[in-house]
């Protein structure tokens, strides 16, 4: 095969293989067409996008994969599970939206989860699951085993950028994966030739120096042949593979929707008579391979399959009500393994901290490996890595392209086939180029997935204005990603906490944003030599006092601790409660010191409209109303984004002084 597009080489098929192709398609295109019906009869509760026209695709490429290669796929997925070996009535029973389907009724169409059979699941979202085969094949390499990672996508996502991210990272770290991009020329309803300059995707491989290849997508041979060699490319180690397959759909994009406002029936009609399960039935029984009769047999055998299937979920049971928040976050044993001792004498930075934490798990734990802009031999921009590039090698130190959603999605793959991926993005304002895969995906597969697939993954950098970095280098946005289930948001304010915070991080099975102030990385604090854990959820009362409580956040803590020494000379008592993480967020602990003190300020420098400060307002009023002597006061940073000049950027966060007057002006009420 050359770098370039090609057509598949003859094929020499043996009949136990060519009846398998057929007995795969059927059972596609069966399952298909009573899906179809069964949405004409309301059974089915969402959309439901069927795969009818490109069967030959799904087929010719999962007849080459192991139970432990994995497949991840896009919104058209039925026929993908179903080829990897899904059974039909668990995909029926999806639909329907019974708890005996194959992601417990919590799927539907759109999101199909089977990892015990390598179905690592489906997106709604256009374009992730060419990243998530990347991070598939990432941790391959990690693990040093032959799995192939697969990515079945449509025409619409080659227009998308995590095509592009996903073909480069693939090409330049050499990664066994195959790009399925099922070209059935439209994108829901906007064609190809309109939406792409050039009409093909297969030759666009070349630009990343990986093979590309054109073939019928409506022949399963020509898609088997050249999955095949695909296949054991990525097996050998000889990288990725981009497949174009021409096809078409020949049912509307969803059941129920319009289908002939963008292509006429004359189109539909001219596909229909290219269907590959027709193709395959002539060429077999032209070859001798099989009769008719055979076939026949093999039909009726699949229909009543279907049929059993659908019978089945019919009558299964709706999920219970109460089930509904289970596996947001892992649910099995994942305690504290070194409870945090005593801070000692030892003095480490910050940066120091959290280094000394990485190193150990990264020796402990060969699937721990760590991506990012300049983390390699140079160490990081904060010297979060420096030194373990020599120690763990370029594969566990890896060094990106500056594409954060390509390598945000990447770690996405990776933390479901076997790996522990550790993100350093810098700062959180990179990483916002990669929200969607943040809260879309990383987010919600323990929940999608019902509990089978685990997310351990860390997502580490700076927040915090400071050094005049200006707006785009400034952010602290833990206050939105607090909001999304599913993520761990941690924000360590002192060495001793970053220390057993990161610990935690890299031992739990949950994915973790671990977010460290900029002004913090030079500070100073007792350090115990031994790696140990803090758990999330636990605040710390830095600060002991009588008279009012501060809660504070990273650098926070150290102004407020500051305004507190000044206030003392004044009698003023101030007790400090450090959230250290704030999802999840210890109400308790404050409340228990408001109880003492009867009042409470809340101190960050993040905005304050839906901030985490208004969330511990609103909660404390809730549950505390009565211990309150006064009202509960926030001072937040300004609500504007973070200008450059050192004056107007002192003026939009909260200095020792403003932090003291507040307290003042609370006392006084």
């Amino acid at each position: 095969m050359s770098d370039t597009t090609a057509t598949a080489p003859a094929v020499n098929l043996d009949r136990e293989t060519a009846l398998s192709l057929y007995r795969t398609m059927q059972t596609i295109r069966q399952t298909e067409e009573q899906l179809a019906r069964y949405h004409q009869r309301g059974l089915v509760l969402g959309a439901c996008h069927t795969y009818v026209g490109e069967e030959a695709i799904a087929t010719g490429v999962c007849a080459h994969l192991r139970n432990e290669d994995v497949v991840f796929s896009t919104h058209r997925g039925h026929g993908h599970a179903l080829a990897k070996g899904l059974e039909p009535e668990k995909l029926i029973a999806e639909l329907f939206g019974r708890k005996t389907g194959v992601s417990f009724g919590r799927g539907g169409s759109m999101h199909l989860f089977a990892p015990e059979i390598g179905m690592m699941g489906t997106s709604g979202i256009v374009g992730p699951c060419i990243l998530h085969a990347c991070g598939g094949g990432y941790s391959f390499k990690i693990l040093k085993t032959d799995n192939v990672a697969v990515a079945f996508f449509g025409d619409g996502a080659v227009n998308n950028g995590a095509f592009h991210e996903g073909l480069n990272m693939a090409s330049i770290w050499n990664l066994p994966v195959l790009f399925v991009c099922e070209n059935n020329q439209f994108a829901t309803e906007v064609p190809f030739k309109y939406s792409s300059g050039i009409p093909d995707v297969g030759r666009r491989a070349a630009n990343y120096g990986l093979p590309g290849f054109e073939v019928d997508g409506n022949d399963v041979l020509a898609v088997y042949e050249t999955a095949k060699e695909a296949v054991e490319r990525a097996r050998s180690g000889g990288g990725a593979t981009l497949i174009e397959c021409k096809t078409y759909r020949t049912r509307a994009h969803a059941e129920g929707m319009g289908d002939y406002t963008y292509r006429t029936r004359e189109d539909v009609a001219e596909w229909k008579e290219q269907c590959p399960i027709k193709r395959l039935a002539t060429r077999l029984i032209d070859s001798g391979l099989a009769d008719e009769s055979e076939l026949s047999e093999i039909d009726h055998e699949i229909k009543q399959q279907v049929q059993d299937g659908g019978k089945s979920a019919e009558s299964a049971e709706w999920p219970a009500a109460e089930t509904a928040a289970q596996h947001v976050y892992f649910e099995g044993l994942d305690e504290v393994a070194s409870p945090a001792p005593k801070p000692g004498n030892r003095e480490l930075t910050y940066i120091a901290a959290t280094h000394e934490a990485l190193d150990f798990e990264m020796a402990r734990n060969p699937g721990i490996w760590v991506m990012g802009e300049g983390i390699g031999a140079r160490g990081g921009n904060f010297a979060t890595t420096v030194g373990l590039f020599d120690k763990y090698g370029p594969e566990r130190l890896c060094d990106t392209p500056i594409c954060e959603r390509g390598f945000v999605g990447l770690s996405c793959g990776a933390a479901m086939t076997g790996t522990r991926p550790v993100i350093d993005f810098m700062f959180i304002d990179f990483i916002n180029d990669a929200f969607g895969e943040m809260i879309n995906q990383v987010a919600k597969m323990q929940y999608m997935s019902n509990g089978r697939l685990q997310m351990p993954a860390l997502y580490r950098g700076c927040i915090g204005i400071g050094h005049s970095a200006a707006t785009h280098h400034s952010g602290s946005y833990h206050s939105i990603y607090s909001h999304i289930p599913g993520l761990r948001v941690v924000i360590p304010s002192s060495p001793y906490d970053a220390k057993g915070l990161f610990h935690r991080a890299l031992r739990c099975q949950d994915p973790v944003l671990f977010l460290e102030h900029r002004e913090l990385f030079s500070v100073k604090g007792a350090v115990p030599e031994e790696p140990y854990e803090i758990e999330f959820g636990k605040a710390a009362v830095v600060r002991e006092g009588t008279d009012i409580t501060v809660v504070a956040l990273a650098l926070m803590v150290h102004r407020s601790v500051e305004a507190a020494e000044s206030l003392k000379a004044a009698g003023i008592s101030v007790e400090i409660v450090d959230p250290r993480t704030v999802s999840p967020l210890d109400t308790d602990t404050i409340l228990q010191s408001v109880a003492k003190t009867g009042r409470l300020l809340i101190v960050d420098e993040a905005f304050g409209p839906c901030s985490v400060a208004s969330e511990i307002a609103a909660r404390i009023a809730d549950v505390g109303f009565d211990e309150l002597d006064a009202p509960i006061r926030r001072l937040n940073g300004e609500f504007t984004p973070t200008p450059y000049a050192p004056t107007l950027e002192a003026a939009v966060v909260p200095q020792v002084s403003d932090i003291a007057e507040a307290i003042r002006r609370l006392i006084a009420e």
